[in-house]
C-alpha cells in the first residue's frame, strides 16, 4: 500500500473535527461536522473547503495558444488575461481525458487546474502531444487551494482584502491580492452552484489563511466543509465529476457539457472528428436527472431499466439535502431521455420505480 498524500492543511483537520477518507490517493476530510449541516451552510451562509489536492500545470511559450487549441475542446483564443475558462481534453474517440479550468495569466502563459487523480495522466498526455515553442511544468506542489463558497462569501472575503470584490466577475481572477496579509491569486469560479472564491496561496501560508477566513466568517455562520457536502452540492446543480459523469468512455456531449465543446473553432483539436459525428448523428446517451417514485436511493453504478432492457446507469445519486428527495443523474439511452419517462433502478436485486425529471435539481436565486 502506498502512503496517502496529504495537503498542507492536514495538521489542522483534527482540530476542526475532520473525519478523513482515502480520495484518489489523498487523505482528505469527508466531513467536519455533518454532511447535511455543511451542505446547508454553503447553500444559506458560507463554507470553506480545502481543495489543495487539485493539480496545477503551467503552459508557456510563443506557441502555447496553438498547442492549447489542439488539446482543449473549448476556444482558448476567447480567454482574456485575468479570466478563466471551463474546458475538457478528449481522446481521439471523443472520450474524456479530464475536465479542467484554463487560466490566462499573461500573454503566452496559462495555468491549468486539473483533477487531483488525473494530475500525472494529464501532464503525460500534454507532454506526449507537446511540440514547438511550448514549455510545460507541473507546479501542483507549489500551491495550496482554499475555496470559499456560499451567499455570504463576498462579504466574508471583503473583510480580508482591499480590492473591490464586486468588480471581480464570474470566471475572472486577480493575481497577487493580499488576503489577511498573504499574497494570493483570487478567482471566482466554484463547484457548488453558489457564489464563491478560490484562494491559491503558498503551501506555508495555508493554515493561517484557513484560520483567518474562518475567523472572518464566524459572524456569518461559516463552517469548514468536507468532500461529502462538496459532492452533494455539485450534484444538485448537475456539475460533472470526473470518474462519474465524465470518463474515457463518456464524451462531454453525452455528459451535457456541450457548451465547452466548440466544434466551429478553426483549430482542429483531439477528438473533434468523433465529437462532430456524435453531434450530427445525435448522442447515443444523455445525462438526465431521475427522481425515485418508490423508496430507495440510486447510487453510482446501479443499472437502470425500461421493462427488461438495461438502458442506462446511475452516475451519481443520493438524497438531496436541499430537496429532501432521492434523486440521481443517469447516463441513459437517448430514446428514453424524455421528461416523465418511467424507468426502474436496480437496488439490491429489486427494480425500484423512478422517473426522468428536469435538471439541475437546484438553482440559486440570483440577486
Amino acid at each position: 500500500m502506498s502512503e496517502l498524500k496529504r495537503t498542507p492543511l492536514f495538521d489542522v483537520y483534527k482540530e476542526f473535527g475532520a473525519k478523513t477518507i482515502d480520495f484518489g490517493g489523498w487523505e482528505l476530510p469527508v466531513q467536519f461536522s455533518s454532511i447535511k449541516e455543511e451542505h446547508e451552510a454553503v447553500r444559506t451562509k458560507a463554507g470553506l473547503f480545502d481543495v489543495s489536492h487539485m493539480g496545477e500545470i503551467t503552459v508557456s511559450g510563443t506557441e502555447s495558444l496553438t498547442f492549447l487549441q489542439k488539446m482543449m475542446t473549448n476556444d482558448i483564443s476567447k480567454i482574456k488575461i485575468g479570466t478563466a475558462q471551463y474546458n475538457t481534453m478528449c481522446y481521439d474517440n471523443g472520450g474524456t481525458v479530464d475536465d479542467l479550468l484554463v487560466y490566462k495569466l499573461e500573454e503566452n502563459y496559462y495555468l491549468l487546474v486539473v483533477n487531483a487523480s488525473n494530475i500525472e495522466k494529464d501532464y503525460n498526455w500534454l507532454k506526449e502531444h507537446c511540440e514547438g515553442d511550448v514549455a510545460l511544468e507541473n507546479i501542483s506542489d507549489q500551491f495550496a487551494l482554499l475555496a470559499l463558497q456560499g451567499p455570504c462569501s463576498q462579504e466574508i472575503l471583503s473583510k480580508l482584502v482591499e480590492i473591490d470584490l464586486s468588480q471581480l466577475s464570474p470566471f475572472a481572477f486577480e493575481k497577487d491580492v493580499l488576503v489577511a496579509g498573504y499574497k494570493v491569486l483570487v478567482s471566482r469560479t466554484g463547484y457548488t452552484g453558489e457564489d464563491g472564491f478560490e484562494l491559491y496561496c503558498q503551501p506555508s501560508d495555508a493554515i493561517e489563511l484557513w484560520r483567518k477566513v474562518l475567523e472572518a466568517g464566524s459572524e456569518f455562520g461559516i463552517l469548514p466543509v468536507g468532500l461529502g457536502a462538496r459532492d452533494t452540492l455539485r450534484f444538485e446543480v448537475k456539475l460533472a465529476l470526473y470518474g462519474q459523469e465524465l470518463s474515457p468512455e463518456i464524451t462531454p456531449l453525452e455528459a451535457g457539457i456541450g457548451f465547452a465543446v466548440k466544434l466551429n473553432k478553426e483549430a482542429d483539436f483531439i477528438g473533434k472528428a468523433a465529437l462532430k459525428q456524435q453531434k450530427e448523428n445525435g448522442v447515443p446517451r444523455k445525462l438526465v436527472g431521475i427522481e425515485m417514485i418508490d423508496r430507495g436511493v440510486p447510487r453510482h453504478g446501479y443499472p437502470v431499466f425500461v421493462g427488461d432492457e438495461e438502458v442506462g446507469v446511475v452516475t451519481t445519486g443520493t438524497q438531496s439535502p436541499t430537496l429532501k428527495k432521492n434523486v440521481g443523474l443517469v447516463l441513459l439511452k437517448s430514446e428514453y431521455a424524455k421528461l416523465e419517462q418511467e424507468v426502474s433502478v436496480e437496488i439490491r436485486n429489486k427494480q425500484i420505480k423512478a422517473k426522468v425529471v428536469p435538471t439541475p435539481f437546484y438553482k440559486r436565486e440570483k440577486n
